[in-house]
């Protein structure tokens, strides 16, 4: 039986040594021939490759250990020193790092030793001390020159910039792996006393091999070259490598507990056996663990997705594009978003008064249809706790993380375009939302995407946040103005209107003809109650709540408001359902006919204006409809309540502000929907007769003065 596996082991490492020898010769004839000509190492590497071939020869004809098989190693290793020095060189580094030269010359030295121990051996190998002392000497100088080699190339490819890596990766994995097999295999020979005859075997071919890989690294294209394995195949070597690590763990270990002896042993393994399996079944059952280390060996073994400093630059540069000529500055928040992705289209979303979704700009997507309530508070509480970057496919399937699919609405849900949904978190507040189409080329989120959108969510939130500061302001300095021009105004009307009431009453008294006296004091009384009434109203402006209240009809006020706009443009009153409010009729007058104004200046001559009232719930609406130009959903969110800003040419861009504030006044609230090209719809709620009543019964001590309207 020692014979014939002797035998095995002599055929397997002549076999071995032979196709060393002829795959290192090849490698050498072609870069003789067709090598990169230019590479300062391609002459130290031929040497190498055919040294290589010739000790791998002299190997298989006459053995690993002969003296004629070991001159050839040192002259195969003092090639790939030399080698190593020549790829300093090629890296413009033989000058700049000379501390590396000293440790070349001495790993070369020590590789010259071997002759001198072989002649040793040679002369006095008879006697068993010096053979045995020869052979650990040997055996150290091998591990030194390894160590050393290793010492180098580590150097060598460490300190090599962006470009030189990609030139001398190959070469670098080549050598280092032809030194590290040495260095295995000297270490084990050293502490077991004799050679490992499967590693001294196989040597050849391990060596030969990378002499291979050693001429892709010699050709011009080697830095185009990357080994780049699947996913699957990643994970599965790593799978294997870990059951090896735990069967060697637990080899190890038992055969400690083994040497214990006694029932400690016996319950040391058992309790080593339940936590093995307890391991594994943690691992194998648990989605949530098997997730984490997934993730986590795809962060660390593979190249990521993204190149985050040309995303961030272009990111930067999409938002800071001149306005001149192009998309506004929420379209271009968008389009950056969108750009990271891949995704064709967008939208943004921001967070009003209410914690509700809006609809405020949208990039690319003109076809999509988006409610007045893009999204309910629900959703933006959950977006704004969790930062979750929700992916509808997930949401779909019934997928979820947080409890989103209870507030997700329905418009979302059914659009299947829409790909994800990006909350934009500025000092833990909810700004907005992005919300993104699905890209051309079908993918699935994965945990790069959600890094690198969480990161811009936060950053596109800051800008969003710093342009509506900025806005604010710049309102607050407008009004400032403004209310600086009104107090002179209102001081000017005042007296006007003071000086008129004097007149009047001396009028009365003095006036001889009784006509011109009837004449003067009514034009004179009508004047009179005019600026009053518009002194009230200037300094109505920020007052607070209407204080009197009384019962309105709103089908007869919208009946009565059509008739009065129908000799001037077609006006239709179209709902004759009956809908008492609680409202000032000459405030709510002031603000509807704004509205009814702005529908008619917005519409072609021919083309009417819809008023219309209804009972929505504990509510009475009034709708102003309009088939005229519509209005942006940039210009509904960032212009149309702003004070200053019209889309009228010469308009003061007060008057929706004004309407808004007054309605508001009346406790009720100002809805607005609008498409460009498809018309605008106004909606003023106001609480119904009978809420009002039952609050007031609640609460005694909040009652306020309530007439009753007739008509």
């Amino acid at each position: 039986m020692i014979d014939s596996s002797a035998g095995l082991v002599l055929y397997v490492s002549i076999a071995c040594y032979l196709a060393g020898a002829v795959i290192s010769t090849g490698p050498a004839v072609w870069i003789l021939r067709y090598g990169d000509r230019t590479r300062h190492d391609r002459l130290p590497l031929i040497a190498a490759c055919l040294l290589t071939a010739i000790w791998c020869g002299l190997a298989a004809a006459f053995g690993a250990f002969h003296p004629l098989a070991i001159l050839a190693e040192t002259g195969r290793n003092l090639a790939y020193i030399v080698m190593i020095f020549r790829l300093f060189s090629a890296d413009g580094r033989d000058e700049s790092l000379k501390p590396i030269r000293p440790v070349i010359i001495t790993v070369a030295l020590v590789q010259l030793f071997q002759p001198l121990l072989l002649y040793i051996h040679l002369r006095l190998g008879l006697v068993s001390e010096i053979a045995a002392l020869t052979f650990e000497a040997s055996a150290v100088l091998n591990m030194l020159v390894a160590v050393g080699a290793l010492l180098l190339v580590h150097n060598l490819y460490a300190g090599a910039g962006a470009v030189s890596r990609r030139v001398l990766r190959w070469s670098a994995a080549a050598l280092a792996a032809i030194f590290a097999y040495d260095l295995n295999l000297f270490t084990i020979a050293y502490l077991m006393g004799e050679y490992p005859e499967y590693l001294v075997a196989a040597r050849g071919l391990f060596v030969g091999a990378m002499a291979g890989v050693l001429v892709i690294g010699g050709t011009g294209a080697s830095g185009d070259l990357q080994f780049r394995p699947s996913r699957a195949v990643t994970f599965q070597t790593l799978s294997l490598l870990f059951i090896c690590s735990y069967l060697l763990v637990m080899t190890l270990v038992t055969r400690s507990l083994t040497l214990l002896g006694g029932d400690f042993a016996r319950a040391g393994q058992i309790l080593f056996l339940v936590l093995g399996i307890g391991t594994a079944t943690v691992l194998l059952a648990s989605k949530g663990v098997r997730g984490r280390l997934r993730v986590t060996a795809t962060k660390h073994l593979f190249q990521h997705r993204y190149d985050y400093r040309e995303e961030w630059l272009r990111f930067t540069a999409t938002i800071g594009r001149g306005t001149n000529n192009s998309a506004s500055f929420h379209e271009r928040a968008v389009k950056a978003v969108a750009d990271i992705t891949d995704s064709p289209a967008g939208l943004l979303l921001v967070a009003n008064e209410e914690a509700n979704l809006e609809l405020t700009a949208r990039w690319n997507w003109p076809t999509i249809e988006v409610p007045a309530v893009a999204g309910g508070y629900g959703l933006s509480g959950l977006l704004e706790k969790h930062i979750h970057i929700v992916d509808m496919g997930e949401v779909r399937t019934g997928i979820e993380h947080h409890g989103e699919l209870a507030h997700i609405p329905c418009w979302m849900r059914q659009e299947e375009d829409i790909w994800a949904l990006v909350p934009l978190i500025h000092f833990d507040r909810l700004v907005g939302a992005i919300v993104l189409a699905r890209p051309r080329i079908e993918r699935r989120l994965d945990w790069e995407d959600f890094d690198l959108l969480r990161v811009v969510g936060q950053q596109l939130a800051s800008y969003l946040a710093e342009q509506a500061g900025q806005q604010a302001l710049m309102d607050a300095n407008r009004f400032d103005e403004f209310n600086r021009r009104m107090a002179f105004v209102m001081h000017d009307i005042k007296n006007l209107a003071s000086q008129l009431s004097l007149l009047s009453a001396n009028a009365q008294k003095h006036a001889d003809n009784p006509a011109f006296r009837k004449d003067m004091l009514v034009t004179l009384r009508n004047s009179s109650e005019k600026l009053s009434a518009l002194l009230a109203r200037l300094g109505r402006y920020g007052a607070g709540p209407v204080q009197k209240l009384s019962e309105l009809d709103l089908a007869e006020f919208g009946r009565s408001l059509a008739a009065r706009f129908k000799p001037v443009h077609p006006v239709i009153f179209n709902q004759t359902q009956m809908v008492r409010v609680m409202a000032d009729r000459e405030v709510l007058e002031q603000a509807v006919v704004h509205l009814i104004q702005n529908a008619i200046d917005a519409s072609e001559p021919n083309s009417p204006v819809y008023i219309s009232a209804s009972h929505e719930g504990l509510n009475g609406q009034i709708d102003i409809v309009d088939a005229g130009h519509g209005m942006s959903p940039e210009f509904v969110r960032s212009g149309l309540f702003k004070p200053f800003i019209s889309s009228k040419d010469g308009g003061f861009g007060i008057g929706a502000f004004e309407a808004r504030e007054m309605i508001q006044a009346l406790g009720g609230r100002l809805m607005v929907e609008s498409r460009e090209g498809v018309g605008t719809r106004f909606s003023v709620i106001l609480p119904v007769a009978e809420t009002h009543r039952l609050s007031l019964n609640s609460n005694p001590g909040s009652e306020l003065p309530i007439e009753v309207a007739n008509g």
